[in-house]
């Protein structure tokens, strides 16, 4: 009797008989992880500024002249500067001005380029070309040194720091909202409102504006980081928060006098703009990878 023989399966399948694995999908920290870092960094600094009256251990402009360059210990966990004043306690006092400075700044900036990219991206023809010519001309300057030229006219005071970096940083936020604009006012729901007899500014604060948020979201977090920057490097060069009240640009300014002896005056000042910066940076970007839905995965 004659044995079936049974075809045994090929060690290979075929490409099309071969089944993708499917992706696992991402981990929460993988999804997640830029996002909670960034939060925890701005929730923390800010948190740290908020508090700064009650938790600073001294009065930041408190001179001691028996504690000159004392370095980090238990009475001054960060050390004191060239007058004695605690590194700590000026830190935490110092970050109050640069977030400040950082969420006005942007605020200004934001009302600006909110209004005005509506204005061009609704309208469009004169209003768009009139608007955007604006911006290309502010665009042509470089900003810091705008910045510089404006201040070195007017008094060095928090105040004018907020308004000038405020009025010449709204450019970026313009042309993104102009460009969303452009894009929302072909939409059915506008055109069935402007069928409706609404009028431009009904449906611009109704139906584009919200609709235009999202990446002006993203922009305003990333240009605190920014405002933060700019604010630091004024007070460095002296036309910024002017002594003795504390800043962490004027910090570092001190620091550099003595690096060599004192590293510390230079390092933690340095370390509050780092976290602070990459902090805002790392919550722009995510928020721009969840709210961006051709990003999305």
């Amino acid at each position: 009797m004659n044995a079936t023989v049974v075809p045994q399966a090929s060690a290979k399948a075929s490409p099309a008989a071969r089944k993708r694995k499917p992706l696992a999908p991402p981990s929460w920290l993988a999804r997640y992880g830029m996002l909670a870092l960034g939060l925890l960094l701005v929730g923390g600094m800010s948190l740290a500024a908020l508090l700064a009256p009650w938790i600073a251990p001294y009065d930041p402009n408190a001179i001691n002249v028996d504690a000159l360059l004392l370095t980090p210990s238990f009475a001054h966990p960060l050390g004191t500067d060239a007058l004695g004043r605690d590194v700590l306690s000026r830190i935490l006092h110092g970050g109050r001005v640069s977030l400040w400075v950082g969420f006005v700044a942007v605020g200004i900036s934001t009302a600006i380029g909110l209004a005005l990219g509506l204005v061009a991206g609704y309208f469009g023809r004169l209003a768009d070309e009139l608007i955007m010519r604006g911006v290309d001309v502010m665009l042509c300057f470089p900003s810091f040194f705008l910045i510089l030229a404006v201040i070195a006219f007017l008094e060095p005071d928090l105040t004018n720091i907020m308004a000038v970096i405020g009025l010449t940083s709204w450019m970026g936020v313009a042309r993104l909202v102009r460009a969303e604009a452009m894009a929302l006012r072909g939409r059915d729901y506008v055109l069935a409102a402007r069928a409706a007899g609404a009028g431009p500014l009904r449906i611009i604060l109704r139906h584009i504006l919200p609709n235009a948020l999202a990446p002006v979201l993203v922009s305003a977090t990333l240009g605190v980081a920014g405002a933060i920057l700019v604010e630091s490097s004024l007070s460095f060069l002296g036309l910024g928060v002017q002594p003795p009240d504390a800043s962490w640009g004027n910090m570092l300014m001190d620091g550099k006098e003595v690096l060599e002896i004192a590293p510390w005056l230079s390092v933690f000042p340095g370390v509050a703009i780092l976290l602070t910066v990459l902090g805002y940076n790392l919550l722009g970007e995510s928020l721009r990878d969840i709210l961006d839905p051709r990003l999305r995965r």
